[in-house]
């Protein structure tokens, strides 16, 4: 949100410094991003010197080109150079002088300097329109009017420049009371008034009214509950015309485009005042009767940027007489019932409607404006006669509008204040540290916060309607807080706690285990958003009122957020990817499921690279063997099993229990080729919750560290090209043997001095016996008996 320095001005009256103006406002919780300058023009002329062109002659080596001498004042003349083709002895003109900028639309700018061109000395330039940022005209150079400019003088003296720093607050979305430059100054002003900072505040009222005559219009609100407020107002006899310049500059300096004098001042008060206004061409209001409710669903109603849009019926609907649309109330205007430069005959619109169903539409048509950005939020109910009071004198004032009658109103049942009682012991329980009871009354005063009664250990209050969101004793607490400042609480030089001992069965503690697993081998962890947009909506949780189509779903996946960090990362020529991410995902069968997994996504290099180690591409086996690291931390027995999934070209799982635990494979092309990665990347997800229940039911033992040294021996084994070494570890873990270890695959030979459909699998065996050293009998025992399993289980032949 843009908040004009000067516009602030125009309600808190203070000596400080914008800096340091920003520097409170981010104290109190109105953060100050940044602050910029903006000026009415570019540059503010400066350099810019009225001059008179005494002669003007062709340039001898240019045939484009003309030589003249320039009168700038003082007795100096100047030899410019100049392009233009209806330059003349005799104009007054715009000099721009050495060292002067002059800048373009984009911002940028070159400085002039004294040069010689083709030959001939030009000691600075004469400026037509665009140059100086006065319009987009460059047919030629900028011709004064002799009578009005005096030679010498300052170019810029003969405009109302505007000169304004803006500040850029990132506005958290409760404070809707901030959404305007009055809130930002009263909320500055409480700050300053209870912190001994001298400053005055301007509260607006509203205006003193003339009207003449009466109007035949008349309103009705169909459902109060929809729309708690609503006033009208007929202003006849308007000019729709240009804005003025101070108008014009107000909501330039905000990032806002001028359109004219009616739609302006709608836009001066929302963003002045925090009040949303609409204006209606009065003529085009059927049978003169505003209707406020609702519309069949289905009704078609094209809006103001063209759109004809399908109503579903629950938007609150600004009707006429015969109950055709004109406006989606705080949210969007109709195209055929705008002001436009014929319009004679305004209805101004101030209301106060019912949040939720404002931000329904807005949400159901992907409309996000001003104004529903306001109302959906809650605006102040007790402003809406204020800001069209505002509004109608600045329409009086600026467009000769002549208010015809009474205002129409409906305020069936008024929107009281917010009762709340604070305790003073919970105050100094949440803030740790005491805050004398007079102090609270001050801020709270300052808050437009009212006392209704002391009790015995606190206050009960009434908290004003324009803060919807302070409406418990703790936001009442933080709103003194913010005032008091944060930087006044002093933090404890020792903190005492009492450590808590994790159990088993504490899932935040094997994610903890897990997560510091991952980053000692190279992971960064990624949090990405649940809500996203899906290909495929089978099973999927729509959300009833997304924030776009893009966030309308839940996710089913944590694949589709890790491959969006990856190709960010890779288009930034980090493509070497080691993610992982702890989250939920979400399907919709029989009933709705919520499941936390733990995702992993590797892609590219395996070991970075360096001048010790080769170049290698990360794999499948690699994913594997972090995967397995994990789950060697659970204790439990899991079996790899095939697993056919969309997601993946080759994929298996490792069931445990019963039930799927994990599920690895490298990600399918097609799905790369959807996050435009060109490179290939693999995944795995594992069941947390699952994995939890498996944990906590193992009883972890420690041992102790054995005194006998492990034995290896080695067998190759020549089998069937279609047996896989899951099969043989399978087998070899069915051994009846206590002493077998460890089981290992350390070669794989397919070469040519092989019978055909055969391989050689080469693989290790470590044996330990915990009580005594192994005997050559017991370890030949151990192997034969490994020998028979696979001749028996594969036909196999051991290789010498």
């Amino acid at each position: 949100m843009k908040i004009s320095n000067n516009w602030l001005k125009d309600y808190i009256k203070t000596e400080l410094k914008p800096e340091r103006i920003g520097e409170f406002l981010t104290d109190i919780g109105l953060e100050v991003e940044g602050i910029d300058k903006f000026e009415s023009i570019k540059g503010s002329l400066e350099g810019i010197i009225v001059g008179k062109v005494l002669t003007c002659e062709k340039h001898p080596n240019a045939d484009k080109l003309n030589k003249t001498t320039v009168d700038v004042g003082n007795g100096k003349v100047l030899n410019i150079v100049c392009g233009a083709p209806n330059v003349a002895a005799g104009q007054t003109v715009p000099v721009a002088v050495v060292g002067t900028r002059i800048y373009d639309k984009d911002g940028g700018f070159f400085e002039i300097k004294e040069a010689k061109i083709r030959g001939e000395v030009s000691q600075g330039m004469i400026c037509a329109e665009d140059e100086l940022g006065l319009s987009n005209d460059h047919g030629g150079i900028m011709v004064l009017d002799e009578e009005k400019y005096e030679v010498g003088k300052n170019f810029a003296d003969y405009f109302e420049l505007t000169n304004d720093e803006v500040f850029e607050i990132g506005l958290t979305p409760n404070r809707t009371d901030a959404m305007s430059h009055y809130g930002v100054a009263r909320d500055l002003f409480a700050f300053l008034s209870t912190n001994k900072q001298k400053s005055e505040f301007e509260k607006v009222s509203s205006e003193s009214l003339n009207n003449e005559g009466s109007h035949s219009f008349t309103l009705e609100v169909e459902d109060a509950e929809l729309c708690p407020r609503y006033i009208g107002a007929v202003i006849e006899d308007v000019k729709v015309a240009e804005s003025p310049a101070w108008l014009k500059n107000r909501l330039k300096a905000i990032g806002l485009s001028p359109i004219n004098n009616i739609v302006d001042i709608t836009n001066y008060v929302l963003h002045g005042l925090g009040q949303p206004l609409h204006a209606f061409d009065a003529d085009k209001i059927a049978d003169k009767k505003v209707k406020v409710g609702t519309v069949k669903e289905g009704t078609k109603f094209t809006t103001l940027d063209g759109v004809e849009r399908t109503l579903n019926g629950s938007e609150i609907i600004i009707k006429d007489g015969k109950d055709n649309p004109m406006c989606i109330a705080g949210v969007f205007g109709g195209a055929n019932s705008g002001v436009s430069n014929e319009t004679k005959t305004i209805f101004l619109e101030s209301a106060y409607f019912n949040p939720v169903a404002v931000r329904k539409g807005a949400k159901f048509h992907g409309l996000n404006t001003d104004a529903s950005f306001r109302f959906e939020r809650g605006v102040d109910p007790n402003i809406t006669r204020t800001a069209i009071t505002h509004a109608i004198k600045m329409i009086q004032e600026l467009a000769g509008g002549k208010l015809t009658g009474d205002l129409l109103e409906e305020y069936p049942k008024k929107i009281e204040d917010n009762y709340v009682i604070i305790r003073f012991s919970k105050i100094e329980q949440i803030l740790g540290t005491k805050i004398h009871r007079e102090k609270v009354k001050e801020i709270l005063k300052a808050l437009e916060i009212q006392v209704l009664n002391e009790i015995q250990n606190g206050f009960e209050i009434s908290v004003p309607a324009y803060r919807a969101d302070v409406t418990r004793e703790i936001d009442v607490i933080e709103e003194i807080l913010r005032i008091y400042g944060y930087n006044k609480i002093e933090a404890p030089q020792k903190i005492s706690f009492t450590p808590v001992k994790l159990s088993a069965k504490d899932q935040d503690e094997l994610e903890n285990n897990w997560a510091r697993t991952l980053q000692g081998l190279g992971f960064n962890e990624v949090m990405n958003n649940s809500l996203t947009s899906v290909k495929d909506e089978t099973d999927a949780v729509r959300l009833l009122n997304p924030l776009s189509n893009d966030l309308a779903f839940m996710r089913k996946s944590l694949l589709e957020g890790l491959l969006e960090n990856a190709i960010y990362n890779i288009n930034r020529k980090n493509q070497d990817i080691k993610f992982f991410e702890f989250g939920k995902i979400y399907h919709k069968k029989d009933k709705y499921e919520e499941r936390k997994q733990m995702a992993i996504l590797i892609s590219g290099r395996n070991v970075t690279e360096n001048w010790l180690q080769p170049k290698s591409a990360t794999d499948f086996y690699n994913l594997k063997a972090y995967v397995k690291v994990l789950l060697e931390r659970l204790a439990v027995d899991y079996k790899e099993v095939a697993l056919s999934d969309d997601r993946f070209s080759d994929a298996l799982a490792y069931e445990a229990d019963g039930k799927v635990l994990v599920r690895i494979g490298k990600v399918a092309p097609q799905m790369l080729k959807d996050f435009d990665i060109d490179q290939e990347c693999f995944y795995a997800e594992i069941e947390l919750e699952l994995a939890q229940e498996l944990r906590s039911t193992n009883e972890l033992k420690f041992k102790d560290i054995p005194k006998f040294n492990k034995i290896r021996r080695d067998l190759a084994l020549l089998i069937d090209k279609t047996i896989t070494y899951q099969e043989l570890y399978e087998t070899a873990r069915k051994n009846k043997s206590p002493f077998i270890k460890n089981i290992n695959l350390f070669d794989v030979y397919e070469g040519k001095n092989l019978p055909e459909g055969k391989k050689s699998y080469a693989m290790s065996f470590e044996l330990l016996n915990e009580e005594k050293t192994l005997e050559e009998k017991e370890i030949s025992h151990v192997m034969d008996s490994l020998i028979k399993s696979f001749q028996k289980e594969f036909n196999a032949e051991l290789r010498s």
